[in-house]
């Protein structure tokens, strides 16, 4: 049954909304808006009583979840079936004080399922949209599950993967912003690497993908959102990007081989008789940490700093190092 106080309050499309600010790397486009990337929002600043969110979403097997935060502080989160929907962020509530509202995008970008997607169209509201404030800084994510949200949350038994346990809002990622009081964008992708996936993969890699909106996903539905058109890094520049790659890496030197079905090909990070990794290999991998690093440098503003918070340990020895800050990548 349609909530009847919602449908008396006016419909405003995005595009129309003065104020409003995206986070994570998008088209550019509101009508409607695609949430790509975990950790993807709109966020406002609402000065009103009662506000609804039309959203839209489609999935084969990964369904988008979201998580709804009013002054910092989450409030509500749930799964969005497909279809589209209005949904609640706040009623009842002072009409006289503005209210910071993000919604976040709590999934990763589901390479494996094409029509994994999710949409904002419009709002209903019965009060008035305020400036959102920008944050001083600004600071991009590079990784894996880590910082994809993958297992950040639910209880340390759930062990199902599945959408349920990704959040764009409790990983290190969003939680480092948070403390540095700043704007992050996060690119990420569960099982990936530098070079290869955890599974030995040669296409489970972040840098191939990076220079696109959002590159690693798949199909005819996401060329038509714009998904793989080149990312314009003018449109916002960060102070800082953190790469946190190479632990899938590692992983594909004790993982079975991989054979691509099309050419036949067989792909193996290689582990030495004596256990130690083939050197080859460990070149290899540090060819694709310099890609990484040439990948992030050359969307970087001038004078940007990047770090690596990990390279995966055991893969040190084969990492390059980056020419801007001297960690290395």
């Amino acid at each position: 049954m349609e909530d009847q106080t919602m449908n008396e309050l006016p419909v405003q499309a995005l595009s129309d909304l003065p104020h409003a600010k995206v986070h994570g790397r998008t088209t550019g486009e509101l009508s409607p808006l695609t949430l790509f990337w975990s950790g993807s929002a709109l966020e406002l600043q609402a000065q009103g009583s009662e506000l609804w969110v039309e959203l839209e979403a489609d999935y084969g097997q990964y369904e988008p979840w979201i998580t709804i935060l009013i002054n910092s502080v989450p409030v509500g989160r749930q799964m969005i079936t497909a279809g589209r929907h209005w949904v609640c962020l706040f009623r009842g509530m002072n009409g006289e004080t503005a209210k910071n509202v993000r919604i976040v995008k709590d999934v990763q970008p589901m390479s494996g399922d094409p029509r994994c997607s999710l949409h904002i169209h419009a709002v209903r509201f019965d009060g008035k949209f305020l400036p959102v404030e920008d944050k001083p800084y600004k600071i991009e994510f590079i990784g894996d599950s880590i910082t994809s949200g993958e297992g950040a949350i639910g209880g340390r038994e759930e062990a199902d993967w599945i959408p349920m346990w990704f959040s764009g809002t409790r990983t290190y990622a969003a939680l480092a912003a948070e403390m540095l009081h700043a704007d992050c964008r996060i690119v990420a992708q569960s099982g990936w690497g530098v070079l290869t996936s955890w599974d030995n993969n040669p296409h489970g890699n972040i840098p191939q993908h990076y220079r696109k909106v959002c590159g690693l996903l798949t199909g005819e539905r996401n060329a038509a959102l714009g998904a793989f058109r080149d990312y314009d890094f003018a449109s916002w520049q960060p102070d800082a990007v953190v790469v946190n790659l190479g632990t899938n890496d590692g992983g594909a030197f004790y993982s079975p081989e991989w054979k691509d079905e099309e050419t036949g090909k067989i792909y193996k990070q290689r582990l030495n008789e004596d256990g130690t990794f083939n050197e080859e290999d460990l070149k290899a991998f540090g060819g694709g940490s310099a890609e990484s690093g040439a990948a992030t440098e050359s969307g970087s503003a001038p004078g940007s700093k990047k770090f690596c918070s990990e390279c995966g340990q055991p893969l040190a020895p084969g990492a390059k190092f980056c020419s801007n800050c001297g960690t290395k990548v």
